[in-house]
């Protein structure tokens, strides 16, 4: 969906985010309890852009490593950036906290039900799909149902997430994938079990099932837009890592955005960088938020909005 011209910042200004920054407390119990708006200068917001952080990142991690705050700012567009903690899925306690967020955003910044967008990167990504379907689900109990949910590389099916920890693991070939591998599915071990005997909560809280034939979480996204980001590139996979496409989020997400089409869902986007991942510091990385085309998600979060 496009819509009309989208105001592009000349400068990337840390002054702009220092005197627009807003840490916000909701929930004084929790250390999570807060999250942080950028607001911008013009009295009308057209809607607010949520961002979730990756597995175990804070809010203000986000800031350093993607210009979508600037550009949403210079749009009139609300960022709100919350964490959603050592989580990989959307679980009660998470969505709680989403819920008390959104409504605390809803009525501090006067934004109707209809005027959010929400994504994460990586396991907010995650997070931030199975949000909106639940939304979808139980529309009249929710504080706001998003007209649209992006994901930066997130994995889309946990049983698969799952498998992949358990391969990376075997290999013993990288010591950031195999820590990372090692820790995620102690946690997950902990509070949900393993797949094989406990494949009705992972269904429950998993956005897709690869292996389900009937349409299972999916199903509640048939009427949002959703867009799959990732940079596929095997070679620095295969190089770096020692993982094959068979390691990779995109492999899930592309069948995700198959599966809505089939099921109608003409709004559903797989989208290929258009440029190499890196990180703030440099770091080359698939897995970045720079592999997202702000300008161009921009626009598309103007688009859903009106």
């Amino acid at each position: 969906m496009k819509s009309g011209l989208v105001i592009i910042p000349l400068l990337f200004s840390l002054t702009l985010f220092s005197q627009n920054f807003e840490k916000v407390t909701f929930d004084k119990s929790h250390s999570e309890g807060y999250y942080l708006a950028l607001r911008p200068a013009s009295t009308e917001i057209k809607g607010v852009m949520l961002l979730l952080p990756g597995f175990g990142e804070n809010a203000e991690s986000i800031f350093p490593q993607s210009k979508l705050p600037n550009i949403a700012y210079a749009n009139n567009i609300l960022t709100v950036a919350i964490a959603g903690g050592r989580k990989l899925y959307a679980d009660e306690s998470v969505i709680n906290r989403l819920d008390d967020a959104i409504g605390h955003i809803k009525n501090r910044y006067n934004v109707p039900p209809d005027k959010f967008v929400i994504g994460g990167f990586s396991a907010g990504g995650t997070i931030s799909l199975r949000y909106v379907q639940y939304c979808n689900k139980k529309d009249t109990e929710v504080p706001a149902i998003p007209q649209a949910v992006f994901t930066v590389d997130s994995p889309v099916d946990l049983f698969k997430i799952w498998d992949y920890f358990e391969r990376e693991i075997r290999r013993n070939y990288s010591d950031a994938g195999v820590g990372e591998a090692k820790f995620i599915s102690e946690i997950m071990l902990d509070e949900i079990g393993d797949p094989a005997n406990n494949a009705n909560e992972y269904n429950k809280l998993t956005p897709f099932n690869t292996d389900l034939e009937a349409p299972g979480n999916e199903k509640f996204l048939l009427n949002t837009a959703v867009r799959v980001y990732h940079d596929i590139d095997v070679e620095w996979q295969l190089k770096n890592r020692r993982r094959s496409l068979y390691d990779s989020n995109q492999l899930q997400s592309s069948e995700l955005i198959n599966r809505l089409l089939l099921l109608g869902n003409e709004k559903a986007e797989f989208l290929t960088a258009r440029q190499p991942g890196y990180r703030s510091n440099g770091m080359r990385h698939p897995h970045s938020w720079s592999i997202v085309d702000e300008v161009d998600l921009v626009q598309w979060v103007l688009g859903n909005l009106e």
